[in-house]
């Protein structure tokens, strides 16, 4: 039996480069944060490309606006998020309510962060993660790549 060990390779894409990334700009405006995050996630490792390995990052650039106005369902507004600084006492404890009036951006990245993998590629992926508080933003120049993406079952432009 004759075995070409040469005929079954696994193709090896291209990591583009930085200016080759797409863009995708999403309003947060009354958006539930989770199921949006799902979405932002897929976006970041690149799983929405025809060829996705897993330890390539093939992913895109995201720009989130209005990251104050998110909507929270239920009774989340009165759960908790915790940090601390390592030093005794310093455990510090801050409400979603709070979080999302206060520090959006940093309650945005959190929800994010939590739906992506644990592993060095994908705190480089977080990188192209761009989130804003409100509709200002220094991203104009690659507003021209606007992609549509839908969430939640609704086609969205952003």
């Amino acid at each position: 039996m004759n075995l070409d060990i040469n005929s079954q390779k696994t193709p090896v894409p291209e990591v583009p480069k930085t200016e080759d990334r797409k863009w995708y700009f999403l309003d947060l405006k009354n958006q539930i944060p989770g199921r949006v995050a799902t979405e932002i996630a897929i976006l970041l490792r690149g799983k929405q490309e025809k060829l996705f390995l897993a330890n390539f990052d093939l992913g895109s650039n995201v720009v989130l606006i209005n990251a104050s106005e998110v909507h929270f369902t239920g009774n989340k507004l009165h759960e908790y998020y915790y940090n601390h600084s390592g030093y005794p006492g310093k455990l510090r404890k801050r409400s979603t309510k709070e979080m999302r009036e206060k520090y959006s951006t940093e309650l945005i990245w959190r929800i994010v962060w939590g739906m992506m993998p644990k592993n060095k590629l994908s705190k480089k992926q977080m990188t192209r993660l761009h989130i804003f508080p409100d509709e200002k933003h220094d991203k104009q120049a690659q507003e021209k790549k606007i992609k549509v993406i839908k969430i939640n079952g609704k086609s969205k432009k952003n």
